[in-house]
C-alpha cells in the first residue's frame, strides 16, 4: 500500500516565495512597459522621419524584453509558483509592440 506522497510546496509557504521570483519578472517587464510606452507615444510627422525607426527600435527591444520574461517564465519552478496570468503580461505587451511597429 502506498502511502500518499505529501506536498513540500505549502501554501503559506509560496507568498514569499512569489515575491522572491517577481524580482527578476519585474527586471524584464519594467523596461518593457517604458519601451512600449515610449513606443506608442512618440508621432513621426512623415514617412521618412528619422522617428518612424526609432519606435520600430523601441518596439524591437519591447518584443526581446518580452521574451525573455517569458523564456524566465516558462522555467519548472516559476510555472508551479507563479500564476498562469504572468504569461499574459509578455503577450499582452509584445502583441503592442508588434501592432505599433507594423503601423507606425
Amino acid at each position: 500500500m502506498r502511502r500518499p506522497r505529501e506536498n513540500i510546496d505549502l501554501p503559506e509557504d509560496r507568498g514569499c516565495l512569489q515575491w522572491v521570483l517577481g524580482i527578476p519578472l519585474a527586471l524584464s517587464y519594467v523596461p518593457a512597459v517604458f519601451t512600449c510606452y515610449v513606443a506608442l507615444t512618440l508621432r513621426p510627422e512623415s514617412h521618412d522621419d528619422v522617428l518612424r525607426e526609432d519606435v520600430r527600435f523601441l518596439a524591437g527591444c519591447c518584443l526581446v524584453l518580452c521574451l525573455a520574461g517569458l523564456l524566465i517564465t516558462i522555467t519548472p519552478l516559476f510555472r508551479r509558483t507563479m500564476g498562469r496570468w504572468w504569461f499574459a503580461v509578455p503577450f499582452l505587451l509584445a502583441t503592442v509592440a508588434y501592432v505599433r511597429a507594423q503601423t507606425v
